[in-house]
Parts: structure tokens; C-alpha cells; sequence
């Protein structure tokens, strides 16, 4: 026996691998062996690949051209170029194990990718985005027939026809789905026109691409008779049908039996991926690749459920940032830029990429136009149909596999990938400038403060999950004043707005469904997700009281994601923007941050806001659900010291005390260094300074100065105070209640002269001294508190 291993290794045939090594003190080389030189080629691939990512960053590139760029660079064309690198950290000997652990995963992946597609979506795409997906799909295959002629006439001599031609046609035809839903959401245009029609398109792409590419891989076999491709494809169909009519009752039982709000069973979860392994390997049986079978079950597991989420979350992020980089080296390793050499072969490249822009970007362009889209528009949808990614890749490595295509023909393919990619993100943003922001003389009413109060209110709701949704619908129901009572009930718009951040795993591209269905993001009748439940919330609240709400989802990095809102609220022309602080209440009545991140969020929009800004801390403003109207009943509390932030907080409340179960408490803080001589302690003013901010206060105010007895809803009282512990006692006797308004600059005597104690603890400075006051431990304050800053024109930019 050892004399048949040693003349199979010396016939040139790789030597076997053990699985673990004995360690370096029993002279052992961890390189040597299968298990440790897997974890180093892992931590070496992730470890490039999150550096170059890092790097592209700034330029807005998805992440998957780092990742394609990364496994070049450790292939033959650049590091690999050293034999002694390549014998030590990518032996021969250890390809199978990396191509096994890379297929592995992209395995999965594939079944994540089919999670995704929701063939309901597919069924409402307007016909406008299939003429344009149709025809982005038959010029490239018609320019990619002829494109394959070229190159079997020069340097794929020999290769059979027919599959050779496919591969090509597919290839130059293909939109990368998930790599375009990247770059829509990191230019901003998932929520407009163009983004919509550009995801539905490419969705049609991408399935007919596997369609494509299942009939090249039924003909690139080396079939004993012609029967072979018309076996496999007939075998193909009926696998395809026998899934369809079987997994998805099996795949909806397991839905009902999993409770609401409840971790899908262990035995489930193991089910449906033994399930997807079960069809990888009936498929790779059949001969159209191990792929194909995972990707159907991803297809048909329902998306309504706790299921698919819960799938997602178990596989999604071992899979994609450990094993799937193994994909992009082990088709790295496979390419040799080093074979593109001569003039003839950099011309064919220069061909490949031209026909590939040409036969995508034009035929979109044309259908674009010719559906009536604007110029500027129809080209930027061109540039972004010609994005590529995984499933490019995917279709070259099949084809390198199968001998169809030649070392220096698939390099050249892979180039064009990587470049056509890279440049449309530069190219969409010099071609599609959206629409400027509104004049200011249209965007008129930026505060809620304004000379006339009953006008129409315009709000913009913020909100991260469904947690933050019963106190934004009470704070909205407070808000609307009292039904029927003239001069009282002003109209109420509001702008409910899910903020759901960007991140790098592929789960992303599932929000961007979310926010496409039917024009309204978060409106799904028949799903069980958060996202229903928020719909459901919003939409019986609604349909109960006269307040008109439309619904938005922004979908972006944290970074800039306070970008979505001040754009948002500019164009809807808002007068106050609600956001929900970064901290939730425990059952200990102590304040947790749940997301750190989004204090910065906060922080940014009150920075940039185009209108007035309100950061809501919940502390159960209204109990833990939303109340009907009719039964709703708060007392609300204004804390004033002075200045244009309170004012606004002013404002506010007064708009909330026209609803008719609420009670509205304004306690105006008065300083005075001698509190016997309260009388006389009044803020100075100067008769001629007539705008200045005090002057203002005290005639607001005197608008509520009387109200105690001619208006039961309303209570002013004035409180002097000479010290800080004098201001902590009136805030305590007045803090039963629900919620508490203040300022988030207060002014005035009283903070001027208590600067030095209002300073203490700032924890937050979102939410201004006083609004630090109120959420520290030694008030255990339990009402809501809604900090507010007002609007100020010569601070926005």
C-alpha cells in the first residue's frame, strides 16, 4: 500500500492531508495539516477582505467587489505569483477541502438568496419594469451570441458550442440582485422612482439568469448520447414541480406550529436545512449543480412567519462572513490576469466589457424611454442594470469547471465583472442628481409655534421597532385636538417613518421588499412580522380617528442615517420632527440604552434638522398599547424657564390641551434672590428691545395667565425659586402625570442663575439640561418627558 501512495504522489498527484496535527512541540507543521491550514486560509481571507472593504468604503463600492478584489489579489496575479506562498498557504493538497468548505457555504447562501425572493413580488411587477427587465436580458444575450463567436475564433479554440455560447450570452446578460439593492441603499434611492423600478427588473434578471444558467449546465455535460441534457432537463422539472407542491404545506405547517413571539423549535430549524442539503444533493445528482436545489427551498419557504426570519438568523452570519469569502479565493485562485497578454487579448477585453455596457445599459436606456421615464432617469437605470456580483462569479466558476471556459477567457470575464461593477456607483452619482429640496418660500411653517396655530400641523414620527409605537400613536392622539369643537380640532398630517439601519449582511435586501410591497411599507394583510403588527397599528388608528397617516421606511447606514430624515421631513415640509431616545425603561424604572448608535442618529438631526425636533423619552405615555380616544385621559405638564425652546414646548402643549380628555399643567419657573420679596421679582426687560427673547416670553405667556379659572383644561401657576433645591421640589410635586414637555435650551433668569447645578450629570446632551434633570435617578421621575427644540433659521444650513 505504501508503495502505491508514494508512486501516486511522485505521479504528481497530491499527497493526503491529516485532519489535526500533534502541535509544534511534537514537531508538527499546523500547515501541514487539513484543519488548521482551513482556519488559517479562513482568518487570512476574512481578514483581506474586511480590510479592502474598509478601504472602498468611502467610495460607496459594495462590499462584494472587496471580496472579488480580495481573492485576485491572493490568487496567481498578484501574491500568488510566489510559489512558496501558494505551496505553504494554499497547497494543492488542500484545494478540495477549500473548495468543499467554499461550495458549502455558497450552498447555503443560496438558499439565503432564495429566502429573499419572494415569488408574490415577482407576479405584481408592473409591466413597465418587464419590459425593461426583458429587454436588459435579450440584447446582452443577442450581442453575447456574437461576442462568443469572437472568442472561439481566438482563444477558446475547441470548446463545444452550444454550452460555450450560454455561458457567454449569461454572463454579459446577468443584474447582480442583492449587489444593486447595495448600492440603491448607499446612494439613497431605494425610496424613489427609480429605485423601485430598478429592484422589480432585477428581480425578473435574476430568476431568468438561473433559468439560463440551469439549461447551460444541462449542456455542458459530456453526455454518451444527445438523451443526457434532454434527461437531466426533464428531471430538472419534475424535481422543480415535486418541490413546489410538497414543501411549501410542510413549510406552512411548521409556521402555525411555531407560537407568535415565541424561537422557532431546534427540530424545525434542523428539518428545513437538512431539507436543503437533501435537494443539493438530489440536484447535483441530476447534473444541474447542488445549488439549485437550496435555492429552490429558499424560494418556496413562506416569507410570512416566524420561519424564514428565524432561518436567516441562524445560518445568515456564519455563512456569510466566514465561509462564503472562501467562494471569492477559491475563484480568486483560479484566475491569472497574467494570461491576459498580448494586443489581441487586451482587445477582446476591451470587447467583452464594451459589448457587455452596450447591450445592458442601451437596451435599458431605450426601454426607459420609451416607458416615458425622464432622460436623466432612464440612464442612470441603465449603468445600475449593469451591476454584477456572486452569481456572475458563480456562473464563470461552473463554466471553468466544466471546460468550458479557458483559463485566460475566464479572467477576462471575471475583469469585466469587477470593473463594470465598480464604476456604477461613480457613474449613477455624476448622472442622476435627484430633485433639489423644496425653495423655503414653499416650506413655510417649520415650527409649531406660529402666528397661526390652528393651521395645518405636519409631523414626522420616527420609530425603530414596534416597542416605540403605542407612545408615538398617544403622543399623535394627544396631538389632534378636540373632534367637532370649532376653532379647536386643526388638521393633523403625520409622516410615520421606520427607521431600519443598512447593514452588511444579505438580510438587508429582505427590508427593501418590505419597504416595496404595494407602495406601503409596512402594510402586509396577511403576514405575523413586526413589520405587519406596526401596519396593523398604524392602519386601525387610522381608520379610528380623522388623522391622516402615511406610512415611509428609510433604510440606511446609522452613519447618515439622520441624512433620510432631515431630507424627509424637508420634503414633506414638516413643522416638528419626533424621534425616540436611545434608552428604554427597565422594570426597575432605570433607563437602558438599547442602541447606542442611535444617539448619534439623534444627536445629527438636531444638528441639520430643516424644522423642530422633539426626542420622546417613553416611560409607557399612555400604558404599553394604544388607548381609544374615547377612553384616553392625561395630564400633561409644561416645565418653562424661557426661551424659544420652550416656547415651542408652549405651543405644543397648547395644541394637546384642545383634546378633551387632557389636562395641561404650565408651571413658569421665576428666579429671586430673596424669596420674601417675590413680588417684585420679575425679569428685567428694556422697553425699546422689544424682539428680545424675554419680552416674548412674558407675551406668550400672559396668553395662559387667567386660564386656571376661564378654561378647566388648562392650569398656569407661577413658582419662584432661589435655589436648585427649590427648583427639584416643584418639579417633583408637579411630575405626577403623564407626560412632561420642556425646552431643550431653556433660558431665562432662573437657569442663568443655576447655570453651575443645571450642568451636573449632562449624560445626554440631546436632551438639554432640564431634560438630563428629569431622567436621573434621584428624581425617578415615571412620566413620559418630550424634550423639543425649536426651529431657529439662521442655525440651519
Amino acid at each position: 500500500m505504501m508503495v502505491v501512495n508514494t508512486t501516486m504522489v511522485g505521479s504528481g498527484c497530491p499527497a493526503e492531508m491529516k485532519a489535526t496535527s500533534n502541535g509544534v512541540f511534537q514537531g508538527d507543521n499546523p500547515l501541514d495539516f487539513a484543519l488548521p491550514l482551513a482556519i488559517f486560509q479562513i482568518c487570512l481571507v476574512v481578514l483581506l477582505t474586511r480590510l479592502l472593504g474598509f478601504l472602498l468604503r468611502p467610495l460607496r463600492e459594495p462590499r462584494v467587489i472587496a471580496e472579488i478584489v480580495g481573492g485576485i489579489l491572493l490568487g496567481p496575479s498578484a501574491v500568488g505569483r510566489s510559489q512558496g506562498f501558494l505551496r505553504r498557504v494554499f497547497p494543492e493538497k488542500s484545494l478540495t477541502v477549500l473548495d468543499t468548505l467554499a461550495n458549502m457555504g455558497l450552498l447555503f447562501f443560496l438558499f439565503l438568496v432564495g429566502l429573499e425572493l419572494d415569488p408574490k413580488s415577482l407576479r405584481r411587477t408592473g409591466k413597465g419594469a418587464m419590459g425593461i427587465a426583458m429587454a436588459g436580458i435579450t440584447l446582452p444575450l443577442l450581442l453575447g451570441i456574437g461576442t462568443s463567436y469572437v472568442l472561439r475564433s481566438t482563444i477558446s479554440k475547441g470548446v463545444n458550442g452550444p454550452p460555450f455560447l450560454i455561458f457567454i450570452a449569461v454572463a454579459l446578460s446577468i443584474t447582480a440582485f442583492p449587489v444593486l439593492a447595495r448600492i440603491l441603499a448607499e446612494l439613497k434611492l431605494l425610496t424613489t422612482n427609480l429605485g423601485r423600478i430598478a429592484m422589480s427588473a432585477a428581480a425578473v434578471n435574476d430568476v431568468a439568469a438561473w433559468i439560463l444558467l440551469a439549461l447551460a449546465i444541462a449542456l455542458s455535460g459530456t453526455p454518451r448520447s444527445p438523451l443526457v441534457s434532454l434527461w437531466v432537463f426533464l428531471c430538472s422539472s419534475v424535481f422543480v414541480l415535486f418541490c413546489f407542491f410538497t414543501l411549501p404545506p410542510a413549510f406552512r405547517w411548521i409556521s402555525h406550529r411555531s407560537s407568535k413571539g415565541e424561537p422557532v423549535s431546534e427540530l424545525y430549524i434542523c428539518a428545513t436545512l437538512s431539507t436543503v442539503l437533501a435537494a443539493g444533493f438530489i440536484t447535483d445528482l441530476i447534473g444541474i449543480h447542488a445549488l439549485f436545489g437550496a435555492f429552490v427551498v429558499g424560494v418556496l419557504v413562506p416569507k410570512e412567519g416566524p420561519l424564514a426570519g428565524a432561518l436567516v438568523e441562524k445560518v445568515e452570519d456564519l455563512v456569510s462572513s466566514l465561509f462564503l469569502p472562501l467562494y471569492f479565493v477559491s475563484s480568486g485562485l483560479k484566475t491569472n490576469i497574467t494570461t491576459i497578454q498580448g494586443i489581441q487579448s487586451w482587445g477582446l477585453l476591451i470587447l467583452v466589457i464594451f459589448t457587455a455596457c452596450f447591450g445592458k445599459i442601451i437596451g435599458t436606456i431605450l426601454m426607459a424611454l420609451f416607458c416615458k421615464m425622464p432622460i436623466q432617469e432612464s440612464i442612470a437605470l441603465g449603468f445600475l442594470m449593469n451591476t454584477k456580483g456572486l452569481v456572475e462569479l458563480i456562473v464563470l466558476n461552473i463554466g471553468k469547471d466544466r471546460k468550458v471556459l479557458n483559463d485566460q477567457t475566464f479572467a477576462i470575464l471575471v475583469l469585466m465583472a469587477v470593473i463594470t461593477t465598480f464604476f456604477t456607483t461613480p457613474i449613477v452619482m455624476a448622472v442622476y442628481k435627484p430633485a433639489k429640496r423644496k425653495s423655503k418660500s414653499e416650506y413655510i411653517n417649520r415650527t409649531i409655534e406660529r402666528e397661526e396655530p390652528n393651521s395645518e400641523l405636519r409631523i414626522l414620527a420616527c420609530f425603530h421597532s414596534v416597542n416605540n409605537i403605542p407612545s408615538i400613536l398617544n403622543l399623535i392622539e394627544v396631538s389632534r385636538g378636540m373632534e367637532g369643537k370649532e376653532g379647536c380640532g386643526s388638521e393633523l398630517c403625520v409622516y410615520a417613518m421606520h427607521l431600519m439601519e443598512l447593514t452588511e449582511r444579505s438580510s438587508a435586501i429582505v427590508m427593501v421588499h418590505r419597504a416595496r410591497k404595494n407602495g406601503r411599507p409596512f402594510w402586509n394583510k396577511g403576514g405575523k412580522s413586526s413589520c405587519d403588527e406596526i401596519g396593523v397599528a398604524f392602519k386601525a388608528f387610522e381608520q379610528l380617528s380623522r388623522v391622516s397617516i402615511r406610512p415611509m421606511t428609510a433604510i440606511s447606514r446609522l452613519s447618515d442615517m439622520h441624512e433620510d430624515v432631515c431630507n424627509r421631513a424637508e420634503r414633506k415640509r414638516a413643522a416638528i420632527i419626533i424621534l425616540p431616545f436611545h434608552k428604554h425603561q427597565r422594570f426597575d424604572g432605570h433607563l437602558e440604552a438599547t442602541r447606542g448608535d442611535f444617539q448619534s442618529v439623534n444627536q445629527k438631526v438636531l444638528q441639520q434638522s430643516p424644522c423642530s425636533v422633539g426626542i420622546l423619552v417613553d416611560r409607557g405615555f399612555g400604558g404599553g398599547s394604544h388607548i381609544s380616544s374615547t377612553n384616553i385621559s392625561s395630564t400633561i405638564t409644561i416645565f418653562f424657564f424661557g426661551g424659544c425652546d420652550d416656547r415651542e414646548a408652549l405651543a405644543f402643549g397648547r395644541r394637546m390641551s384642545q383634546h378633551s380628555k387632557t389636562t395641561l399643567n404650565i408651571v413658569h419657573f421665576i428666579f429671586t434672590s430673596n424669596v420674601n420679596n417675590a413680588e417684585s421679582t420679575m425679569v428685567e426687560m428694556n422697553k425699546d428691545d422689544t424682539k428680545s427673547s424675554a419680552v416674548i416670553d412674558e407675551r406668550v405667556l400672559m396668553e395662559f395667565n387667567g386660564k386656571k379659572t376661564n378654561e378647566m383644561s388648562i392650569r398656569y401657576e407661577e413658582r419662584v425659586v432661589s435655589s436648585f433645591s427649590n427648583v427639584i421640589e416643584v418639579i417633583r410635586e408637579f411630575s405626577r402625570c403623564n407626560l412632561i414637555l420642556v425646552g431643550q435650551k431653556p433660558e431665562g433668569e432662573v437657569v442663568k442663575n443655576l447655570v453651575e447645578y443645571f450642568k451636573i450629570n449632562v449624560e445626554c446632551p440631546e436632551l438639554g439640561p432640564v431634560g438630563n434633570l428629569l431622567i436621573s435617578k434621584e428624581l425617578s421621575i415615571s412620566a413620559s418627558i418630550l424634550v423639543l427644540q425649536q426651529f431657529r433659521e439662521n442655525v440651519f444650513t
